[in-house]
């Protein structure tokens, strides 16, 4: 099933709620740039999503605006995009890896043991836990050679490693081990409250690509500065500031941005003029992805088409991985 030539790669992210820039930056950017270079698979991980809980009608309707989101950065209809719930295989070998992983492999996985520190190992479901058996899962049904994450999912991919040369060792090498690409956005993109917090939709200091541009506005008038600058005629500092980050990242006129940052070392800008600007700058760059999304979710019938494509041949794909893990650990009876 694999396309002559070029490597799998698998890519998935949660429908919890919108897109954010920080998501565009560090993963969608890039994904859309490599899309010719690689066999790619785009899911969208709805069976993750459950590990919290979640409203029936806002899960469909996050499911579906995060695909509508791919295609508006970028992605291409052809690509195989699909639901992970749509492929029933994805739980099935889930539950195959998680008898073969010990319990301790798990509970050394540091995003279970921070949620058990905010929430009490009695209060968490038991998929927060088995997490990481799905998401091997979702990259192992698909052969795929490379997973593009960023650092903090590093640990997950060595346990995809781990279990997949666990189960190669015992019964041959019927799995792809796979090998993390670790994305980076450059300067990476920090909260708008706080430079010391990453850009995160459950802290609420987020511009999410579908906002409106007053949103943006709004947002970016409230951004964290230099703290030690209490008026206009202070120097202040450029480096680490978030707001000079986000020049970097989004205004394409680098000459605005060096005279924004001159005087702004010598006290002779305020922030009012900063953040206008830098508002003005994020919505021209966001402003074709909100068209093209919009034009997306006009055609609701077309874009289930696109998923059902993406889930037929997900389904085929996996089809072929699982009759091999099945024949493997003595549960195909025909």
């Amino acid at each position: 099933m694999q396309s002559p030539g070029k490597p799998r790669v698998f890519s998935g992210i949660q429908p919890s709620g919108g897109l954010h820039i920080g998501n565009y930056l560090g993963a969608i950017r890039n994904w859309v740039r490599d899309q010719d270079k690689y066999d790619n698979i785009f899911c969208i991980v709805d069976l993750h999503a459950i590990t919290l809980p979640q409203d029936p009608a806002a899960l469909r309707e996050n499911t579906l605006d995060l695909a509508a989101m791919y295609l508006a950065s970028g992605i291409k209809p052809d690509q195989a995009m699909f639901i992970q719930s749509h492929v029933p295989a994805h739980a099935e070998l889930a539950w195959i890896f998680e008898t073969f992983t010990p319990i301790g492999w798990l509970e050394r996985m540091t995003q279970f043991k921070d949620r058990v520190v905010r929430q009490g190992r009695e209060r968490i479901g038991a998929g927060i836990m088995t997490y990481p058996s799905l998401m091997a899962a979702d990259i192992m049904l698909y052969d795929a050679k490379y997973v593009p994450v960023g650092e903090d999912q590093r640990q997950h991919i060595e346990y995809t490693r781990d279990i997949g040369q666990r189960i190669n060792q015992r019964y041959g090498n019927i799995l792809v081990i796979p090998e993390a690409l670790i994305q980076k956005a450059g300067a990476e993109i920090k909260g708008l409250d706080n430079p010391e917090k990453k850009m995160s939709k459950s802290l609420g200091n987020t511009i999410h690509l579908s906002d409106t541009p007053e949103d943006v506005l709004k947002k970016v008038r409230q951004m964290y500065t230099d703290p030690k600058r209490i008026r206009a005629d202070i120097p202040g500092t450029v480096e680490g500031n978030p707001v000079f980050i986000y020049h970097d990242a989004f205004n394409p006129d680098k000459a605005e941005v060096d005279d924004l940052k001159d005087r702004y070392r010598n006290g002779k800008v305020g922030d009012v003029e900063v953040k206008t600007k830098l508002a003005r700058a994020l919505n021209a760059y966001l402003d074709p992805i909100r068209e093209r999304r919009a034009a997306v979710l006009s055609k609701p019938d077309r874009l289930r088409e696109i998923l059902f494509e993406g889930s037929r041949r997900a389904r085929a794909i996996a089809a072929d991985t699982m009759a091999r893990v099945r024949h493997a650990v003595k549960i195909s009876y025909t």
